[in-house]
């Protein structure tokens, strides 16, 4: 009896002493949503930026005239993951139509209907815009082209985290013999969503070009999401895309701008494609 209680009392002691083992996991792990160090830096980027990726100039639309654009973006290379619920772009088809009336010589109003379609999703409206804008007029002779743009923007919540969004574009332009230069140091802020207590981001896009000849213009466009006027983001953080352009002025009524661009940060989209085609009415 006494060796009994003896194994007994060391097989226990062994028992507890021995490295216990978790318990297999059951549930699934937390799903990977893409690199830890971009999740809390991406800049808080209107989403109609993807929708409409264009360097304005100073010029308005003629008093009493009619523009109509048809902006086409393609990510071929873009984020497959999402960090505020919205749809992930990689491979998303934009397709923007744009409409704008010349007010006066120094007035216009545009508005925009945008709208996306992702693999495995169909068609889908995806927000609406409305954009005045205010220009300095050419008989003020000013040595260089000056306008103001205002966008108010409604996206769904799939589409951008941010419901209610609003971009004030100062516009500066120059044409020099062959070259010509223009400069939107935009500035975004969300009206209402997670992102409406954050202030202003500055959004600065550029845009230089060369005329081949009387049709044709080849360009650089850059375009760029800075973080916060009071704490920009570091650079590794930055969003910035550099595309190369062709400009075709084939005839006094249409227009044409395609562009192929490449992301020059991790927090931006490394490829895409866009197209606009401008119809004078």
């Amino acid at each position: 009896m006494r060796r009994a209680a003896l194994r007994r009392t060391i097989v226990l002691a062994l028992v507890a002493l021995a490295p216990r083992v978790a318990p297999a996991q059951t549930t699934r792990p937390p799903i990977d949503r893409g690199p830890p160090d971009l999740l809390d830096v991406t800049p808080d980027a209107d989403a109609g930026d993807r929708y409409e990726i264009e360097v304005y100039g100073a010029a308005t639309v003629a008093p009493g005239r009619w523009m109509l654009e048809l902006h086409s973006n393609y990510v071929a290379d873009g984020f497959t993951y999402s960090v505020d619920g919205t749809i992930p772009d990689e491979h998303a088809l934009h397709e923007t139509l744009e409409l704008t009336r010349g007010l006066t010589d120094w007035a216009e109003l545009g508005g925009y209907v945008f709208t996306s379609q992702s693999p495995g999703r169909g068609w889908s409206a995806a927000g609406y815009s409305v954009r005045p804008r205010l220009r300095v007029p050419e008989r003020w002779a000013w040595p260089v082209g000056v306008s103001l743009s205002q966008e108010v923007a409604w996206f769904k919540s799939e589409y951008s985290a941010n419901a209610w969004t609003y971009e004030l574009r100062p516009i500066i332009d120059k044409q020099i013999e062959r070259w010509y230069l223009a400069l939107n140091p935009t500035l975004e802020r969300a009206l209402r969503g997670p992102d409406a207590s954050k202030g202003f981001i500055l959004s600065p896009s550029a845009d230089l070009g060369f005329d081949v000849t009387a049709a044709v213009n080849l360009s650089l466009e850059y375009y760029a999401s800075l973080g916060r006027l009071a704490h920009p983001l570091p650079p590794v953080s930055r969003e910035q895309q550099l595309f190369y352009a062709v400009n075709l002025n084939l005839s006094p009524r249409y227009e044409l701008n395609a562009g192929y661009g490449r992301g020059l940060d991790r927090a931006a989209e490394k490829s895409m494609i866009k197209l606009i085609l401008g119809r004078r009415l």
